[in-house]
């Protein structure tokens, strides 16, 4: 009898854990979708709106992921290279795209904790609606790209944000996170093609699209279950502060075992105001030096990615293939929106620490690209296909476990912090690239 009543004060408890999770699961996989969402399809409406501004240009921009890409003309005047280049890399605009999330990569986890998560949330779907409205009532090229830049710092700001944020909550939501940026390349790009193809303009397309900020809101405000440790409506320097006793006697115990044993992974050797939750400013680059390695392998493996999309795969063109060089160029680019989106998924299946065996086989597959770039020794464009899928594949797979190892080898004191700095990784690569790309774009179109 005690063990039935038991039963039936159990099983509402877990029934409501359960509601919890996936409430939690659903809303950072929604704030990860919206969090790229509005970058691609701003990008990809900017596309259309700049054709009918520029008809007269033929370098216009166009996208089928969260970056700035070149829509090619079928017909090139007075184009004498073998790789029907346009006269202006696509890294032009990649660079210029990426520069304002780098900044705020760079800058802000220093002094984003003074900050509360509302007011982040609250100004990075400000600057993703302005993103839509600005691109949508655009006339000119210079007013478009403002609106790139504003689509730029709200996804960068709510990177670091929403990774920090997910310390607070269970370890499976950075899957989610993962799954639903992932998402965002693929639905984006798809959900605005679709409208766009059943006859709506670019600019009733854009009205459209703004309920994605709003479902940013839902999300975070309605959706997520903020724990008790959560300081979303704190202000101050209290925000972090430790409340009860229980906590600090657990704080007190962890810095004797800290100063006993030595620890594995992340060895910070931060003691001082353990009490009050702080990181000194001395801690936080301290916490930096530790995060080299990871941020190191990321940013290699997007260096590689980004070389491989922003200078190669434009010059990637089979002239006797049954596709033209911008359908080619359409499919290089969703197969690898595709392979991003499964790898960024797959936390829940697998999971890779040695994050340099990912940042080698990139680079390898660069140098492979590059090969076939300069001897175009590849019979047709199907073999491009699965290498543009494996590397999208390797993209998505490094980011997840960065994160992950990240999340899981760092003390809760330290995590927020850490979470929000090792962000910056990507950019520094994705900017990297985009440097490089110049000089190799105008090399081999030269040719």
């Amino acid at each position: 009898m005690d063990r039935s009543l038991n039963a039936d004060v159990i099983q509402p408890h877990h029934l409501n854990d359960r509601i919890k999770q996936w409430r939690n699961w659903s809303g950072f996989w929604l704030i990860g979708l919206c969090n790229n969402f509005a970058y691609v399809v701003m990008l990809s409406a900017a596309q259309d709106i700049l054709t009918e501004q520029e008809s007269k240009n033929t370098t216009v921009l166009n996208t089928s992921s969260s970056v700035l890409a070149t829509e090619f003309k079928d017909v090139r005047t007075g184009n004498s290279s073998r790789y029907d280049c346009n006269s202006l890399s696509t890294a032009a605009v990649l660079l210029a795209d990426i520069l304002p999330t780098l900044v705020i990569k760079l800058s802000a986890p220093l002094v984003i904790h003074k900050v509360p998560y509302g007011f982040r949330v609250l100004f990075c779907v400000v600057m993703a609606t302005a993103s839509f409205v600005i691109v949508s009532l655009s006339s000119t090229v210079w007013m478009s790209i403002i609106g790139v830049i504003f689509a730029s710092t709200s996804a960068g700001l709510g990177e670091l944000s929403f990774l920090a944020l997910t310390v607070f909550y269970s370890r499976d939501v950075l899957g989610a996170w993962g799954s639903g940026t992932g998402g965002a390349g693929v639905l984006g790009a798809l959900l605005y093609s679709g409208l766009t193809q059943v006859g709506l303009s670019p600019q009733v397309t854009l009205l459209i699209m703004l309920t994605i900020p709003f479902t940013m809101l839902i999300s975070y405000f309605f959706l997520l279950v903020p724990p008790p440790s959560f300081p979303q409506w704190k202000h101050g320097e209290s925000d972090n502060s430790i409340e009860t006793s229980e906590e600090r006697e657990r704080l007190m115990v962890e810095c004797q075992e800290e100063q006993e044993t030595s620890s594995q992974g992340f060895s910070f050797n931060v003691t001082e105001d353990r009490r009050s939750g702080l990181l000194t400013l001395t801690e936080k680059f301290h916490i930096i030096k530790v995060l080299i390695p990871f941020v190191s392998a990321l940013g290699l493996v997007y260096y590689a990615e980004y070389f491989i999309n922003q200078g190669l795969m434009e010059l990637l063109y089979f002239r006797n293939f049954f596709l033209t060089h911008a359908e080619q160029y359409r499919w290089y680019q969703t197969l690898y929106q595709v392979g991003v989106f499964i790898s960024r998924s797959s936390l829940c299946c697998m999971k890779i620490r040695k994050l340099w065996i990912l940042a080698l086989l990139q680079v390898l597959n660069a140098v492979l690209v590059l090969l076939e770039v300069y001897y175009q020794f590849l019979p047709n464009a199907w073999l491009v296909f699965v290498i543009i899928f494996y590397e999208g594949l390797l993209g998505g797979t490094a980011y997840v476990n960065t994160f992950y190892f990240i999340s899981k080898e760092t003390e809760d004191r330290q995590r927020e912090f850490a979470m929000a700095a090792a962000s910056v990784g990507d950019s520094l690569g994705i900017a990297l690239a985009a440097v490089t790309a110049f000089p190799v774009h105008k090399y081999f179109c030269s040719l």
